[in-house]
């Protein structure tokens, strides 16, 4: 078994085998059709979950936070530009962190596609991170990206928000991440994924309608979507494996994401 020098895939795992797979059309119908009636039960449980996300209540938040942005310090409230709704990417990128985590740059590079459907129809999208600014907009031009990164490396929204923590706060041995402790977490990573939501009512008042951590952003990840209906699916490798930043693929890839797969 050797491993391709440009993918970093194991050759053995990207080789389908046709000849075992190979059915008529008759019997592939019959398979198709039976796979429809679990897709279509899974769009159901899927709508049933989006009343559920659409009617949980909201609380308000009290704390004012400043960030750093291309033009100067900002507010949460400003993070909205004039709209109802806040879509937050807690985005992996410290202050000592070269450049930005591969999984969380596999998300962001859907972002910008759907900046205009969302924007024309009352929701801002925003990426947060820890890192220095002038760390974001040079990693934000390498990329090619267009949309809002601002850093929040002076004040406290990474951490009240569940998505970083000090090294004091590792070193004792747990923390609470994706509404569950986490025993002997990494020492290594201080920051982890995550996407959180917001209301601004007529007032000015802020609310936190949501949050989902871990593998509950990958809905941002459109790439993740087409290799599910891909004929080897996700199945390649591990996704930590594979994952790597879109102008980083002509080289092997030999460091694991730092991006959860739970």
């Amino acid at each position: 078994m050797q491993t391709n020098a440009t993918t970093g895939f194991k050759d053995e795992l990207v080789k389908p085998s046709p000849a075992s797979r190979a059915v008529s059309h008759t019997d592939w119908l019959i398979a198709r059709k039976k796979l429809l009636l679990k897709e279509k039960e899974l769009t159901r449980l899927q709508d049933e979950v989006a009343r559920a996300r659409a009617a949980m209540p909201w609380e308000k938040v009290e704390k004012a936070y400043t960030f750093n942005s291309p033009d100067g310090p900002v507010t949460l409230a400003d993070l909205f530009d004039g709209r109802r709704q806040l879509i937050v990417q807690h985005f992996m990128f410290g202050p000592d962190d070269a450049e930005g985590c591969p999984g969380c740059s596999l998300s962001a590079d859907s972002i910008d596609g759907a900046l205009p459907h969302l924007e024309n129809n009352d929701v801002s999208v925003v990426a947060v991170s820890r890192a220095p600014l002038a760390k974001l907009n040079a990693y934000k031009k390498r990329m090619g990206w267009h949309f809002n990164w601002v850093s929040s490396e002076n004040n406290d929204f990474n951490y009240d928000y569940n998505v970083s923590w000090t090294k004091a706060d590792l070193a004792k041995g747990n923390i609470t991440y994706n509404y569950a402790t986490i025993e002997n977490p990494s020492t290594e990573t201080e920051d982890l994924p995550g996407v959180s939501v917001f209301y601004k009512d007529e007032n000015g008042d802020i609310y936190h309608t949501y949050s989902t951590f871990a593998r509950g952003g990958e809905f941002q990840a459109v790439a993740l979507r087409y290799f599910e209906i891909a004929p080897l699916g996700r199945s390649l490798a591990p996704f930590d494996q594979w994952i790597r930043r879109h102008d980083s693929y002509t080289t092997p890839n030999t460091t694991a994401s730092c991006c959860s797969s739970k």
